[in-house]
This record gives structure tokens, C-alpha cells and sequence, in this order.
């Protein structure tokens, strides 16, 4: 008995002619052929992922000198105000960067440490305008502390007295824009990777490369430690904590430090570190001139641009000392006879990320600088006191600071995993053996 052609299956349509269903009108070729409309959901879904960052992998990973442009960025932006509200915005532009950006490595998780410290000079700051009294004179007095009277020649510093609230303000704002810059510095120490910096840096600058990266990469190690020591001691049942905890992982911390340390020394030695190449004396003479004559240049633009008088000469003179100092930068290289295994890449997204922390810092530069009465709106008195206001073009420009948290690539552990509910298989169930 043979099958008649309406009871014979169908043949499934061809990779073809399913994309000429997907183009036409938006459809998506069905499980027999035909086209079938998508839903909304999935169309938002891939739209979302065309937006998405990629995740971070060696290759895409953002180039470490980028994550300090940016914080050097925020840094200088909280250095041009006193404004409370922009530098608690600021302080919440890095957190957030830091938080959706932060791998698990063991230097990223100093950022902690440095919120930490940056309420202890907060704090420390508010004691000293208490204790040793302010110098901005105010007329609202929150407390008269017992004075210690002292000889003449500590004549101009007083220890307790009359303790106002324009000078706790006045310690508040000058504390909170010191504390602001040390947020900024933990999180280029959390986001950039140090072993990448250094490899990163001119063969002219690798020798003091080596001592400001060893520098830099003591804090985050050492937390670590303490952070491994302090588990270990909780997993035996001993305490970790106060003074008698602290002693007890002070001294293992010291001994991990040392023995890194002699690691380290070994393991430039094995590398040929400080080996150099010979170079005419001609060579290394120019070298010296142009890098001493642009880094004098450089201090002499700077000066020249801050300064009223220098106005004029200050910007030629600074560029002028750059180019100088690149070009020694340039000629002393030729020393070094280090090489570069898989160099990083400066690609786009590290471009988004350095320009942006330049924005945050260029546009409150030039706020400041494009009306007098600017100036009031970032730097609020305190005599008489007022209340700090928002200023709105400030504020967007800080938002600006945002811009790594969006185009720079996602680390594994902070990616959310999408839901495809379409392509879910059906449901198993196991029963039991009776």
C-alpha cells in the first residue's frame, strides 16, 4: 500500500530560502519552513546585545594607562571644587565604575581599603579643626571646649576653645575634596591591572616603571594578605580580630612581604634587569638634555598656565617641554634591550574610557574659568554660611565619568547571564524507583 503525496512529510526549507523569510518583513523561518513573525522580546534582546559589552578577555581588555587617564580625570575635577554635592557625585561615579568593572584579581579588591582610609582623613581632618581650632572666623558657636594656655613662642595655635560651625564646615569641604582624591587613586589601583602598566611603560622609564609599580601594588598585597590571614585564622577558631588578633597576623603579613620581596629581586636578576645597551656618548648626552630641558619646560608651562601673568607664554612653553621630553623619552629607549610579548592594544573602547575622565576634568576647568560667578556655585562660602547648591552643567559633565561602566568590556563575574526562554528544552522530571 503506498503512501499518497499529501501523506508523504514535507522537506524542510533550505538555509535560502529561510533568510529570504527572515528578511522579508522581519520574520524568522518556522520549523516547517514558513515564516514566522518574531516576538518583541527577542527582537529587544538583540538589540540589547548589539548594545551590551563584550566580556572582557585578553585580548579586548582595556588598556591599563586608560583606567588611569580617567581617575587622574575625576581626581582633577574634585581638586577645581569645594561643592559637597559634586564631590559626593564624583565619589559615586567611580564607585559605580569600580563596582560594575572590578575583576576578582587580588589587587582589585583595594578599593575598600582606600574608601576606608579616605573617611580616616575625614575624620581626622574634622578632629584637628576641633582640636586645634580653624582659622576662618564664624559667629555660630557649637561648642567652647576647656583652653590649654601655651608659651609665647607657640604664639598663632591654641588647643581647645571656642569650636564653630563655619569652621567645621570650612574642615568638612576641605576634608571631603582630600577624601574625593583618594577614592580616585583606589579605583585606578582596583581597575588597572599593574603588571600590564608596567609593561606598558617606555623602555626610558622602565627602571623607575619597576619602583612606582612595586609601590603602587604594596598596598593592594598587603590587604590581600591580611585578608588571607585573618580567613585562615577564623577557619581554626582563633580570633581575628582587636589588638591581640592584629599582633598575631601583623607578623606573618611582614614575613609574606619580605619573602616577595626577595622573589621579586630574583626574578628581575633572572629577567637581565638594569642590563643596557651601548649607546654612542653624542646619544646619551642629547638624551639627557632634551628629557631635563622638557621636563623643565613642562614645570615652567604649568606654572605659566595657573599663574594670571602667564597667560601668554604658558601653553607654548608646556607643549613646547612635551614635545621635548617625548623626544628624550624616545632616544633613551634605544637603551633598553627589553622586548614586549603580546603588547596591549589601545583600541577604541580605552580611547572612550581616557576621553571621558579628560572630559569631566576639561568641562569643569572651563566652567570655572567662563564667568566669575561660576566660581561661587563650585566653591560655596562658608562665611556667612550657606547651603551648597547643584550647579547643572557641573553635574552632567561629572555624569560623563559614567561612560567605562557602559563600553568597557564586562568581567565574567559581574556579566548577568541573559534568559532565552525561547530556546529552553522541555521539561525532565526524574521519579523515584519504588
Amino acid at each position: 500500500m503506498t503512501a499518497s503525496s499529501d501523506d508523504k512529510p514535507r522537506a524542510p526549507a533550505t538555509t535560502a530560502a529561510a533568510a529570504a523569510a527572515t528578511a522579508v518583513g522581519g520574520r524568522s523561518a518556522g520549523r516547517n519552513g514558513w515564516a514566522q513573525p518574531q516576538t518583541p522580546g527577542a527582537r529587544s534582546r538583540k538589540v540589547q546585545r548589539r548594545l551590551t559589552a563584550p566580556r572582557a578577555t585578553r585580548t579586548n581588555a582595556i588598556h591599563p594607562g586608560a583606567w588611569w587617564l580617567w581617575a587622574l580625570g575625576l581626581g582633577t575635577a574634585a581638586s577645581r571644587t569645594t561643592n559637597p554635592l559634586l564631590l559626593a557625585l564624583l565619589i559615586g561615579v567611580a564607585g559605580y565604575v569600580v563596582a560594575a568593572r572590578r575583576t576578582e584579581a587580588p589587587w582589585a579588591h583595594s578599593y575598600a581599603a582606600f574608601v576606608k582610609l579616605a573617611l580616616a582623613v575625614l575624620i581626622i581632618r574634622l578632629a584637628f579643626a576641633i582640636i586645634l581650632g580653624s582659622p576662618i572666623p564664624g559667629t555660630h558657636t557649637v561648642v567652647t571646649l576647656p583652653e590649654l594656655p601655651l608659651p609665647h613662642w607657640a604664639k598663632g595655635i591654641r588647643l581647645g576653645g571656642r569650636v564653630t560651625a563655619e569652621g567645621l564646615v570650612f574642615a568638612l569641604y576641605d576634608g571631603l575634596k582630600l577624601a574625593t582624591l583618594l577614592i580616585c587613586v583606589g579605583a585606578a589601583n582596583a581597575l588597572a591591572n599593574p603588571a600590564r602598566l608596567l609593561k606598558s611603560l617606555p623602555g626610558a622609564l622602565y627602571e623607575a616603571g619597576v619602583a612606582v609599580v612595586v609601590a603602587l601594588t604594596f598596598a593592594p598585597n598587603l590587604i590581600a594578605d591580611v585578608q588571607r590571614l585573618r580567613a585562615a585564622r577564623r577557619l581554626r577558631g582563633r580570633p581575628d580580630k582587636g589588638l591581640r588578633g592584629l599582633l598575631q597576623v601583623g607578623l606573618p603579613v611582614l614575613e609574606g612581604a619580605l619573602e616577595r620581596s626577595v622573589s621579586l629581586a630574583a626574578a628581575m636578576d633572572a629577567r637581565g634587569y638594569g642590563r643596557t645597551a651601548d649607546v654612542p656618548p653624542t646619544v646619551r648626552r642629547t638624551t639627557a638634555v632634551l628629557t631635563l630641558g622638557g621636563l623643565v619646560g613642562v614645570c615652567a608651562g604649568t606654572y605659566g598656565l595657573l599663574t594670571a601673568e602667564g597667560g601668554s607664554y604658558g601653553l607654548p612653553v608646556l607643549l613646547a617641554g612635551l614635545a621635548a621630553a617625548l623626544a628624550g623619552l624616545w632616544l633613551g629607549g634605544r637603551r633598553s634591550l627589553r622586548t614586549r610579548y603580546r603588547p596591549d592594544a589601545w583600541g577604541v573602547r580605552a580611547w572612550l574610557v581616557a576621553a571621558s575622565g579628560a572630559a569631566v576634568a576639561t568641562l569643569l576647568i572651563l566652567y570655572a574659568s567662563y564667568a566669575p560667578s561660576n566660581s561661587a556655585a563650585l566653591h560655596p562660602g562658608v562665611v556667612p554660611l550657606t547651603a551648597p547648591t547643584l550647579p547643572l552643567w557641573p553635574a552632567a559633565a561629572i555624569l560623563l565619568g559614567l561612560l567605562p561602566a557602559f563600553v568597557a568590556p564586562a568581567p565574567e563575574n559581574t556579566r548577568p547571564k541573559a534568559a532565552h526562554p525561547e530556546k529552553t528544552g522541555p521539561e525532565i522530571t526524574c521519579k523515584e524507583p519504588s
